[in-house]
């Protein structure tokens, strides 16, 4: 008995080993293929924003009171806000002032290091590990809302192939049950993630798609459940009771359920993606965004006021259209693709 539990241990030891090995070697992949994704998904902000301020602080100019106001006007139209950009702006004059800075190339450096110590403050920076969850609190149930049109549905997919990719066992709940094409949408990127998909028909209880979807899931051992819900925002009221009654009936069946809510934000949106933000927070417990289509637009600082003024992780960033394109939200990452210089090496960039 002993010599063949002895080869169950060391076959068991040997299997846990080759995981751990194959877990990290895919996280490291994923890490340097994303920073690649995030570097062409920021494109737009970054020769928006940077190109800018490189002409700005560009020719030997010195520091002065008109050239960092022309700094804050450059912030704010690029969507980092006023609230934000006054926060960044105070730091550098006083930074100036205190470290004797005189010529106007020491102001991109100094901006960045201090949009990126903004965002490590932030509860960004404070993110759970990626992709790992414990497993004596499986399965993990994601609630995910969002108003129409954010890319709700695409996300779900993609965290459900992220989630996959790491040897998850995931399992989608289609509770947007009021729109005709949520469904067929849904199903569609469950196939691409090749995850398997709990749905009813249309107008159905969204509360009871979500009962059914954690059943089949405890039952199956699923490691994580995620689980959408209609995009409606002008009827706060009706949106607020249905997300209750789906938080109640999930908590029948796992008391501390659910692990999370992700509310999607359209990164197009600008400065009403804050607005939508703090509306979904007076009905919803948000414990992290994910911030879509990055990749189409020059308005992705808005990633920086997000962290900055909303006290909700950035968790998740969507950089491209394909299925692989959901990148964790890591500060310094971001920071230094938008903050890219493209025509020296990367070393120049660095404090």
């Amino acid at each position: 008995m002993n010599f063949f539990k002895k080869i169950k241990d060391k076959v068991t030891e040997q299997v846990e080993k080759a995981t751990t090995q194959f877990t990290e070697a895919v996280k490291q992949a994923t890490t340097a293929l994303g920073f690649d994704k995030i570097k062409q998904g920021l494109s737009k902000t970054r020769n928006s924003l940077v190109d800018n301020l490189k002409a700005l602080l560009g020719g030997g100019r010195k520091i002065d009171d008109a050239l960092i106001d022309e700094i804050e006007e450059i912030l704010i139209l690029s969507d980092i806000g006023v609230a934000t950009t006054e926060r960044i702006i105070e730091t550098l004059r006083r930074r100036v002032k205190r470290e004797g800075y005189e010529n106007a190339e020491d102001l991109y450096f100094l901006l960045k290091q201090e949009i990126l110590n903004l965002l490590v403050e932030s509860p960004s920076a404070k993110n759970d590990a990626i992709y790992e969850i414990p497993e004596e609190n499986t399965p993990w149930v994601i609630i995910v809302v969002g108003v129409n049109g954010v890319g709700k549905t695409t996300t779900i997919g993609k965290l459900a192939y992220n989630y996959k990719s790491v040897g998850k066992n995931v399992v989608i709940g289609a509770a947007d049950t009021f729109r005709a094409a949520a469904n067929e949408q849904l199903e569609i990127w469950a196939e691409r993630a090749g995850v398997e998909i709990i749905q009813q028909q249309q107008g159905a209880d969204p509360a009871a798609v979500a009962y059914d979807t954690l059943k089949s899931a405890i039952s199956k051992k699923k490691d994580v459940v995620i689980i959408d819900t209609a995009g409606r925002l002008h009827n706060k009221g009706h949106l607020m009771a249905e997300l209750e009654k789906i938080t109640r009936v999930v908590k029948k069946l796992k008391p501390d359920a659910p692990n999370d809510v992700y509310l999607i934000l359209d990164a197009t949106t600008g400065q009403n993606a804050i607005q939508q933000a703090k509306e979904f927070s007076k009905v919803a417990n948000i414990t992290g965004i994910v911030l879509t289509k990055l990749d189409g637009t020059a308005k992705g600082g808005v990633v920086i006021p997000i962290a900055n003024e909303l006290n909700i992780p950035v968790r998740y960033i969507g950089v491209g259209e394909k299925i692989d394109d959901l990148q964790p939200f890591d500060p310094k990452e971001f920071v230094d693709a938008l903050f890219e210089d493209r025509d020296t090496n990367e070393e120049n960039t660095q404090e």
